[in-house]
């Protein structure tokens, strides 16, 4: 008889690759998130996992606020989907990027949706922080 196996989880952040060899990487492995784009699905899928730490970790030092509190908002938040807008710079090359985006999610089984241009910095260590972003 054959082994059972565990359906492949995909990733949240919409890609469609398994969750560890997409963001889980990043998230589990210490990997740096070689771009802008590539943190801001990471920092997304730590949203719909609740990975404050992770959160925490990616946030620039200049901004980043001293905890978050996603363990109140479990149970009444459920993420649905992410779509990327547009991206400016943020590639391997670069120290700042922008990128513009929607998720979707239920609160309270009320659906609704987070429309933002998030800015991204590539500090000094070499790797990507989510700095700030402008809802829309």
């Amino acid at each position: 008889m054959g082994k059972s196996s565990k359906p492949i989880e995909r990733c949240p952040c919409g890609l469609g690759d398994s969750l560890s060899l997409c963001c889980g990487r990043y998230l589990d492995d210490g990997a740096p998130a070689p771009t802008a784009e590539a943190l801001m699905r990471s920092r997304y899928t730590a949203y719909t996992l609740g990975d404050e730490r992770y959160l925490l970790a990616t946030w620039h030092p200049d901004t980043r606020p001293a905890e978050l509190d996603l363990v109140g908002d479990a149970g009444k938040v459920k993420w649905l989907g992410l779509e990327v807008l547009r991206c400016e710079a943020g590639g391997l090359g670069d120290v700042h990027g922008v990128v513009g985006f929607v998720a979707r999610f239920k609160f309270s089984g009320r659906a609704e949706r987070l429309a933002e241009t998030s800015r991204f910095e590539k500090l000094d260590d070499g790797r990507w922080y989510y700095r700030d972003g402008d809802v829309a």
